[in-house]
């Protein structure tokens, strides 16, 4: 077949490539290899190449890169990249493109807009003909952590979260088994449960939080499957990837398969699943070890540590048209692949996007197209990976293997060092992301801050200097201060959702945990309050709308969170898991009657918010007196198409 790249919406680039045609059951066979050689080449070419040297996102000339691709995602046919990318097949993939030619052929390179939809509704399924109807079988109507729930209101709110778990379910049908090359979706053998809306497969890091509301729902069988999904696919492709697409391939997500696992042991003490999968779990780690370490200097002394790192060519075909117009400013297609990359590392981390990964003159100002995730040593990658260490020595000593056990915890010790002495900035009372590009901390705000009290990669003999420090740095923030409806992402206002005001579940999650578990009561009073904020914005917005959001608004009790390439997303898995989480640990004391968001005397803003909002003592104060009018019935809430009243509409209805 001939490889055509493309430059521009409506020419081809002179280079073409004359690649042997593979079938996409070969494809599977050799990938494992064709890894390995993909390794080989990064280590023998350790910096960012020409596109030759990259891979595409996955080896399907349909779903990942050419001509096609291209044709029909620059139309802009869709609203949403993703729909053409999820679409199965309706014929072979060589007759798909054979008559694409002719079409193209036919309307000499320019086909309509009418050419192409037609095309589509010939040669394409709909979205979602992937999927079977599924119940799960183990969903129970009253799982016992809804006795932890005092309040009436909450323990309603809950059970209907539990219930939302049976709409989220998701079947493969057996035809993708037996034809993988119709569809971009991977193969797995049980259910799953998916985030929701647009996201209608597995993703990696949003299982971490899904599991762990499922465990509490006690859908034990479902979590198991869905471990045992994701265990396969290490074994087949040597580890997890971004979500379940065949475009998600070469880029991964902050690895928690191994916390998962844990999670589901410390309910079910299935040893035998530990022994059976504990290579497997190995290997998942080693990938990460190998693919995504670098090395820092700090005081004459090199340190191992680990960043977000992607080595494919082109844009990510699921934003593949978004991705290509923001490289315009870019004037070679070695500068647009490198930042392709940036991109893709960037949604490797989960943080697709944010300022947090623009490095501009050695801050965090500019845009998109300052984007360079690889050269930021990220908090919460390095403790996750130390907690993988830790937990894979507590697996092998619960298995009598020492050995094993003790060059785990070296490796944990490795990493806790590194992340200490490079990462742990004593002037600033926390830990913050490494610029290598610039050698220096990047000293700005964000929940992943706090990693290392969630995963335990701090010494604990200091423990109470440590949280001291913690605490005083959150203080001086003002966060306790300003934000109502939960952490924002960052301080900086970019319009990425992944920005100020974007308040995301798993990082409330991470800061409440990480807090908790110091032990210290200080820290545990302000986890309480956190969590308290959090799961009343939560209520406050599904008592409006029915629907629990896949962000929420910082700012606003009961907002949802706006910004990114696509519409708030409906559904959620995380949100679902975070809430079920919490008021299981919290329900005892939580109540939806008490005004628990008062604020303190001074409620300035955190100086690098302060520019991003104007925003008075008043607008501030609104959300609570809405919150309290709703509670105590003087307020209806709205109709669920309604969107949550800001602090601005009401001072702008005069």
């Amino acid at each position: 077949m001939n490889l055509v790249l493309l430059n521009k919406a409506d020419e081809r680039e002179k280079t073409e490539w004359n690649l042997p045609k593979l079938t996409w059951t070969m494809h599977q066979k050799c990938l494992p290899l064709c890894f390995l050689l993909s390794l080989l080449c990064i280590l023998v070419t350790p910096t960012l190449g020409s596109e030759e040297e990259q891979p595409p996102p996955c080896d399907n000339d349909i779903y990942c890169y050419g001509e096609l691709l291209h044709t029909i995602q620059m139309e802009h046919i869709y609203p949403d990249s993703k729909t053409f990318v999820d679409m199965k097949l309706k014929f072979p993939a060589n007759v798909t493109l054979e008559n694409f030619r002719t079409l193209l052929n036919k309307t000499n390179d320019k086909p309509t807009t009418d050419d192409l939809a037609d095309f589509l509704k010939d040669y394409f399924e709909p979205v979602g003909k992937e999927f079977e109807e599924w119940t799960p079988q183990d969903w129970i109507e009253d799982p016992k952590f809804l006795s932890n729930i005092n309040d009436p209101n909450y323990k309603s709110w809950a059970k209907q979260l539990n219930c939302l778990w049976k709409f989220l379910g998701k079947r493969l049908i057996e035809d993708v088994r037996k034809n993988p090359e119709f569809y971009s979706i991977i193969y797995v053998p049980n259910p799953v449960i998916v985030p929701g809306g647009r996201f209608r497969e597995f993703y990696y890091w949003d299982s971490y939080w899904i599991i762990k509301g499922l465990l509490l729902s006690e859908m034990y069988v479902t979590v198991k499957g869905m471990l045992e999904n994701f265990l396969s696919i290490v074994e087949r492709y040597g580890h997890i990837p971004n979500g379940g697409r065949v475009y998600y391939l070469m880029r991964s997500h902050p690895p928690l398969l191994i916390p998962m696992v844990n999670s589901y042991l410390e309910v079910k003490n299935d040893v035998e699943f530990l022994k059976k999968n504990l290579p497997i779990m190995e290997m998942e780690f080693s990938y990460w070890m190998t693919n995504h370490s670098v090395t820092v200097t700090k005081s004459k002394t090199n340190y191992t540590l680990y960043r977000y790192i992607d080595r494919s060519r082109g844009p990510r075909p699921e934003s593949y048209r978004e991705d290509f117009l923001s490289a315009s400013s870019f004037k070679t297609q070695r500068e647009k692949n490198e930042y392709y990359s940036e991109l893709k590392a960037a949604a490797e981390a989960g943080w697709d996007f944010s300022s947090r990964w623009f490095i501009k003159n050695g801050t965090n100002k500019g845009n998109l197209t300052d984007t360079k995730t690889k050269y930021i040593v990220p908090v919460e990658l390095n403790s996750i990976l130390y907690w993988n260490a830790q937990l894979l020595s507590g697996f092998w000593e619960k298995l009598g293997n020492d050995s094993k056990a003790s060059y785990y915890a070296n490796k944990a010790n490795e990493i806790l060092e590194a992340v200490t002495k490079v990462l742990w900035v004593e002037e600033v009372g926390v830990w913050l992301d490494y610029d290598i590009l610039n050698e220096k901390e990047r000293d700005y705000f964000y929940p992943t801050n706090f990693a290392p009290l969630w995963t335990g990669c701090y010494n604990r003999s200091n423990s109470n200097y440590i949280v001291k420090k913690v605490l005083k740095y959150i203080q001086d923030k003002k966060i306790m201060v300003t934000f109502l409806g939960g952490v924002p992402a960052t301080l900086e206002h970019t319009n990425e959702q992944w920005d100020y005001p974007n308040a995301w579940p798993p990082l409330q999650h991470i800061m409440i945990i990480g807090l908790m578990n110091t032990g210290d009561e200080s820290a545990k009073e302000l986890a309480y309050e956190l969590a308290s904020r959090w799961v009343v914005s939560n209520y406050v917005a599904f008592n409006e709308t029915g629907h629990m959001y896949e962000k929420y608004d910082a700012t606003v009790v009961g907002g949802h969170g706006t910004g990114g390439e696509y519409d708030v997303q409906l559904g959620f898995g995380w949100s679902n898991g975070v809430i079920i989480d919490l008021l299981h640990l919290f329900g005892r004391r939580l109540s939806s009657d008490e005004n628990n968001l008062d604020t303190v005397e001074d409620n300035s803003l955190p100086p690098e918010a302060a520019a991003a909002s104007v925003a008075s003592s008043a607008e501030l104060l609104l959300p609570v007196l809405l919150t309290a009018l709703v509670f105590t019935g003087i307020m209806r809430p709205r109709l669920s198409n309604d969107l949550p009243l800001r602090a601005d509409d009401f001072f702008n209805r005069r």
